[in-house]
C-alpha cells in the first residue's frame, strides 16, 4: 500500500467546494484484503484507540455508519479506512472536518482516489501519513507493506505528537473564533503566514488581525500595555485601583522593594505575559529571592508590587464596551482522602475537555518547578494524600494555558467594575484589551470590596470567554469583526472568473479594460502574468490559485478578473471560495490525455468549477452543448446565455421567460450585439466598431467581446462604460500579446497568434479567409508536444485548406517529443490532405521558421504565425523590415542595425532597438 501522488486543493475543485487533499492510492496486495477478511484483530484495536470513528456516518449518514461498513458483507477497503482515520486524527487535534470520499479509479485495479477535507494543509498531509503508518501497524506481518512501522511503534505517542504538531500549525482558539465570526458574516479571509496573521476582506476593503491584535490597534497602546510600570502610573493618575509597584534589577533590590511596599508581594517580569515567571503572595525575603530568580528567566527588569487578596478576573473590552468577564481559577486538584496528588492530577487530566496546549477547552495539568514550589510551601510532595475537600493549587496564576479554569461572570459583574475596566482600556487606547482585576467579589463595587488592576493586556486571549469551564459561552469575536466591518460596510471586491478552452485571455483583458475605463483599479490574472491597474506585476502563466490570492491581497485593488485555466484547477483548485460572476466560453479538445482528463466531458467537469461557485451570474455559451449543460450546476442568481445564433430555440424560450441573453443579431449596418434582460431589448454595440474584431471579421473576438460585455453588465457596469471599453480595446501586441496581433508595416501582412489547439487554429484560419489577400497565404504551423497525436494531426488537417505554403516547426520546449517529431507529424498529415510536398517545409526551430516565412514573403502576401515564444516572435516580425534581426539562439540577445553608428553594436537581454516616428533609439523592454 502506497501513496502514488498527492494534490492539495486550496479552494473549490472538482471534488468539493472547499479545501481537500487528494491521494492516488495503490493498495497492491491489500486490494484483496477488505476489512471483514482482516477481521476483528484489525477492526477492534482501531476502534478502541480511535473511538471517535463510532461517530462517523459514512454513506449511511448517521453515527455508526462507518463501523457498519467495516463489518457488513465483505467490509470496506483500506483506502476508505485510511480516509476516515485521516479525518478522525484531525478531529482529535481540534479541526472541524467531516468530508471524505474514496473511489476506485476506472481501468486501474487496486488504485483509488482518496479525498479528505483539511483546515491546514500541512496538518492534513501529516494526518494521512500517520493514518497510513497506523494501518501498517495493525496489519499482520505477512501483509505489512514497505513503510509499515516496526513493533516498537507506539500509536498513542505518535498521536499525541501529531496533536502537538497540529496545534503549532493551526489557529489558536482566539484567532479561530475570529475566523468563525468572519465566516458567520460571510466575510472572506486569507491566512498570511504560518501563525495567526489573517486578512479579513479582499483588496481595498481588507482588515488584518494577528491573534486579537487588529490593524486598528495602536502601536503606542501595545507598547504601553507591555510596560507594566507605565500602565500602572497612567491608571493611578486617573484614580483607578492599582497596586503599589517598584522596578528592580537585582535580588537584594527586590527584597528591599518588598520591605518598602510591605509583605505580601508579587514578583513578575516587566514585559512578561501568559503568567510566565509570576510569583504571588510572597511573605519572606527568602521567597522573594526565589521568586526573583524565576522571574529573571523571562526578563532582566522585575516588577515588585503589593499583593492584592482576591480572585483573579479577566474583563474583556472591545471597541469601548465590556463584552465578557471571567473568574479564573489556578490549576488545582481537590483531595478525596484516598489518592495522592500525582494520582489526582492524572484523574483531572482524564477530563475529555483537557488537551495538549490549546487543543481543547482546558489544558492538562503538569508538574514543574512552580507546582513543586507550591507543594513544598504546604509541606507536600507528589505522594501526599490530601484530606477530602482540600484544594491544592499547582499554579499561582490562573492562566488557562497552564491548566487553569474559567467561570463566566459577565451577567453578575457590578456596574462600577464594568465602567472601571472600560476606563482602563480607553486610558491605554486599546481597541481590544483585557483587564486583569483582583477582587474578593466581582458582584460588589471595587470602591466597597476593594481590589485592584494588576495588568492591562493587549491582544488578550478569548478562550476563557468562548469556552468557559463553567457558565455561558460569550461571542466575543463577533464584536471585533463588527468593529472592523460595521454594518453595510463592504468586505469583498467583485470577482469575475473566466474559463473555457479558447478566448480566456482576450476576454479577461477586455473585461479588465472595461472595468478600468469605468474607474476601477483592476487586478488581472492571465497566462501572461499578474496585472495591477494595467501594469505587469508578475510575468508568466499566472492562472492558478497563488496568483488569484496575489490579487485579493493587494490593498489597491477594487475589482478582480481571474483567468482560470484547467491546469491550475487540476493541480490546486481555485484561489477564491466564491466569485460574483463566472463564464465558460467553450469546451473544445485541448490538453486531453493529461492529468487524468481524457474526454471532453471530463474537461467540461473541470471547467464547470467556477460556474458552480458564482453567486450573482453565470454566463454560458448557448452554442456549445457542454457549456449549456453547466446551467444545471449553478446556484447563481442570474443565468445569462451568449449566442451567435439569433434563432437559438432554447435562448428564445429563456428570453420569453424573462431571462438574460447576449445575442449577435444581423442589422442593416452589420452585426449587432444585443442584450435581452427581464423582457427588455437593448442594442449594445455594432461589432465593426470594436477594434479587436477587425471590423467584425474576427468572429471569435466578437464572441469574446460578448462574454466580456455580459460579465461587465452583471457586475453592474453601465452600458456606456461597456460600450466605451469595447470601442477602445484592440488586439495590439500591447493590449493582448499573442492574441491576433496584426502587423501591417511590411509590404505584406503578418498575423501573430498563440493558437495551440484545433478550435483556436480553426478560428484563425477562418479569419485569414475573411481577409482579401492579393498574394499567397503562408502559415508557420506548430502544436505543443504534450498534446495527443490526434490533436496535432487535426491542427494540420484544419490548416490544410487555407494556405498556399506551410512551414512546420516545434516549440522550444518539446515536452517529451524528439527534436522534429511534431513538425514531421504536421507535415505527414498535410501530405495526407493532398498538399504538394513542394508547398511544405520543415524548419524545426521557431526563430528560424519565422525568419524563413518573413524572408520568403512578397508584397501582398499574408503570413499567419502560430507563435509560442510570443515576445521574441513579435520582435522578429516588427524589426524585420528595417533590416534589424534578433538572433539569440534561445540564449544571449544580439541586435545589429544597418546604420553606420550602430554597426556591430551588441545589446544585453533587457534592451531593445526601437525604430518609429521618433527615430531610432535604445530602450529597456519595459519602457524608454
Amino acid at each position: 500500500m502506497r501513496i502514488e501522488s498527492t494534490n492539495v486543493f486550496v479552494g473549490p475543485n472538482v471534488f468539493a467546494r472547499f479545501p481537500v487533499i487528494r491521494h492516488v492510492l495503490d493498495l497492491g496486495e491489500l486490494e484483496h484484503w477488505p476489512t471483514v477478511r482482516l477481521g476483528e484483530d484489525f477492526i477492534g484495536p482501531m476502534l478502541e484507540q480511535l473511538p471517535g470513528l463510532y461517530e462517523h456516518g459514512c454513506s449511511y449518514k448517521e453515527p455508526g455508519g462507518f463501523v457498519r461498513r467495516l463489518r457488513e458483507d465483505e467490509g470496506t477497503w483500506l483506502g476508505h479506512v485510511m480516509e476516515h482515520i485521516a479525518i478522525e486524527l484531525q478531529v482529535v487535534a481540534g479541526s472541524d472536518v467531516t468530508f471524505g470520499r474514496t473511489r476506485s479509479i476506472d481501468g486501474r485495479p487496486g488504485f483509488y482516489n482518496m479525498v479528505f477535507q483539511f483546515k491546514d494543509a500541512d496538518v492534513g498531509r501529516q494526518a494521512s501519513k500517520l493514518a497510513l503508518e497506523y494501518i501498517g501497524s495493525l496489519l499482520p506481518d505477512n501483509l505489512k507493506f514497505n513503510g509499515s512501522p516496526d513493533a516498537e511503534w507506539d500509536f498513542a505517542y505518535e498521536r499525541d505528537r501529531f496533536i502537538r504538531y497540529a496545534q503549532r500549525k493551526e489557529f489558536g482558539p482566539s484567532t479561530a473564533s475570529l475566523v468563525r465570526a468572519a465566516e458567520d458574516r460571510n466575510i472572506p479571509w486569507l491566512r498570511l503566514n504560518r501563525y495567526s496573521l489573517v486578512q479579513f476582506g479582499h483588496g481595498r476593503y481588507q482588515q488584518r488581525i494577528q491573534a486579537t491584535t487588529t490593524s486598528r490597534t495602536s502601536n503606542i497602546a501595545v507598547e504601553l500595555a507591555s510596560d507594566k510600570e507605565e500602565t500602572n502610573e497612567i491608571l493611578r493618575d486617573l484614580g483607578l485601583p492599582v497596586p503599589k509597584q517598584l522596578l528592580v534589577r537585582t535580588s537584594p533590590d527586590a527584597v528591599r522593594a518588598a520591605e518598602r511596599i510591605g509583605y505580601p508581594v508579587v514578583l513578575k517580569p516587566l514585559a512578561g505575559n501568559h503568567g510566565r515567571g509570576v510569583a504571588i503572595n510572597l511573605r519572606t525575603p527568602e521567597e522573594v529571592e526565589v521568586g526573583f530568580e524565576k522571574a529573571s528567566e523571562h526578563g532582566s527588569t522585575i516588577v515588585v508590587e503589593s499583593y492584592i487578596e482576591g480572585y483573579d478576573h479577566r474583563l474583556l473590552v472591545v471597541n469601548g464596551e465590556l463584552v465578557a468577564a471571567a473568574k479564573r481559577v489556578p490549576g488545582h486538584v481537590v483531595g478525596d482522602g484516598k489518592h495522592t496528588i500525582e494520582e489526582l492530577v492524572n484523574v483531572v487530566n482524564e477530563d475529555p475537555r483537557r488537551g495538549v496546549g490549546h487543543e481543547k477547552v482546558l489544558t492538562r495539568l503538569e508538574f514543574d518547578h512552580q507546582a513543586e514550589r507550591l507543594l513544598e510551601k504546604l509541606g507536600y510532595d507528589r505522594t501526599t494524600v490530601p484530606p477530602k475537600g482540600e484544594v491544592v493549587y499547582l499554579r499561582s496564576t490562573a492562566n488557562l494555558s497552564t491548566g487553569g479554569t474559567a467561570i463566566d461572570v459577565t451577567d453578575v459583574i457590578h456596574p462600577d467594575n464594568r465602567e472601571m475596566a472600560i476606563r482602563a482600556i480607553k486610558a491605554i487606547d486599546l481597541d481590544i484589551g483585557g483587564v486583569d482585576f483582583l477582587t474578593k467579589d466581582i458582584t460588589e463595587s471595587y470602591r466597597d470590596a476593594g481590589g485592584g488592576i494588576c495588568e492591562v493586556n493587549a491582544g488578550p486571549g478569548f478562550r476563557m470567554h468562548v469556552a468557559p469551564s463553567e457558565g455561558t459561552p460569550r461571542d466575543v469575536a463577533g464584536p471585533v469583526v463588527d468593529m472592523l466591518f460595521p454594518p453595510d460596510t463592504p468586505s469583498r471586491i467583485p470577482i469575475a472568473a473566466v474559463t473555457g478552452t479558447n478566448g480566456k485571455t482576450t476576454t479577461s483583458r477586455m473585461l479588465a479594460h472595461i472595468l478600468k475605463m469605468s474607474g476601477r483599479t483592476v487586478g488581472l490574472t492571465s497566462t501572461d502574468g499578474v496585472y495591477i491597474d494595467g501594469k505587469l506585476s508578475v510575468p508568466g502563466d499566472m492562472t492558478g490559485p497563488v496568483s488569484a490570492q496575489m490579487i485579493l491581497r493587494d490593498p489597491s485593488v477594487d475589482a478582480a478578473v481571474m483567468e482560470t485555466a484547467r491546469g491550475g484547477m487540476l493541480r490546486s483548485g481555485l484561489g477564491f471560495q466564491e466569485c460574483n460572476v463566472a463564464c465558460c466560453i467553450n469546451v473544445t479538445a485541448d490538453h486531453l490525455g493529461l492529468r487524468g482528463i481524457d474526454t471532453l466531458e471530463q474537461l467540461a467537469e473541470v471547467k464547470r468549477v467556477p460556474i458552480e461557485i458564482a453567486t450573482d451570474a453565470a454566463v454560458l455559451n448557448a452554442d456549445d452543448p457542454l457549456c449549456l449543460q453547466m446551467a444545471d450546476y449553478t446556484d447563481a442568481e442570474k443565468l445569462s446565455y451568449v449566442t451567435m445564433n439569433p434563432a437559438h430555440p432554447l435562448v428564445k424560450r429563456h428570453i420569453q421567460a424573462g431571462g438574460q441573453a447576449f445575442v449577435l443579431e444581423q442589422g442593416m449596418n452589420g452585426h449587432l450585439i444585443s442584450i435581452y434582460d427581464n423582457e427588455t431589448h437593448t442594442p449594445l454595440v455594432w461589432t465593426h466598431l470594436i477594434p479587436a474584431t477587425i471590423e467584425g471579421r474576427a468572429l471569435h473576438n466578437v464572441q469574446n467581446a460578448m462574454f466580456a460585455a455580459a460579465l461587465a453588465y452583471n457586475m453592474n457596469i453601465s452600458l456606456e462604460d461597456i460600450r466605451q471599453g469595447l470601442r477602445t480595446f484592440d488586439s495590439s501586441f500591447f493590449q493582448a500579446p499573442g492574441r491576433m496581433n496584426i502587423y501591417d508595416e511590411h509590404p505584406f501582412r503578418v498575423i501573430l497568434d498563440y493558437a495551440h489547439n484545433p478550435a483556436a487554429v480553426k478560428a484563425m484560419c477562418d479569419l485569414v479567409d475573411r481577409f482579401e489577400t492579393e498574394g499567397r497565404r503562408i502559415v508557420v504551423l506548430s502544436a505543443p508536444g504534450d498534446r495527443r497525436d490526434e490533436d496535432i494531426r487535426e491542427i494540420a488537417a484544419i490548416a490544410s485548406g487555407h494556405f498556399d505554403y506551410f512551414i512546420c516547426r516545434r516549440d522550444d520546449n518539446t515536452r517529451g517529443r524528439t527534436d522534429d517529431e511534431v513538425a514531421v507529424m504536421l507535415k505527414n498529415r498535410l501530405l495526407e490532405e493532398d498538399i504538394s510536398p513542394d508547398r511544405i517545409e520543415v524548419v524545426p526551430d521557431e526563430q528560424e521558421a519565422n525568419t524563413r516565412a518573413l524572408e520568403m514573403a512578397e508584397p501582398g502576401d499574408l503570413i499567419l504565425v502560430l507563435g509560442d515564444h510570443i515576445k521574441r516572435t513579435w520582435k522578429q516580425i516588427i524589426y524585420f523590415n528595417s533590416g534589424s534581426r534578433v538572433d539569440n539562439g534561445g540564449k544571449k540577445a544580439a541586435v545589429s542595425i544597418d546604420l553606420p553608428e550602430f554597426d556591430g553594436f551588441k545589446l544585453a537581454d533587457e534592451f531593445e532597438i526601437i525604430s518609429d516616428e521618433r527615430g531610432v533609439r535604445i530602450a529597456r523592454e519595459e519602457g524608454d
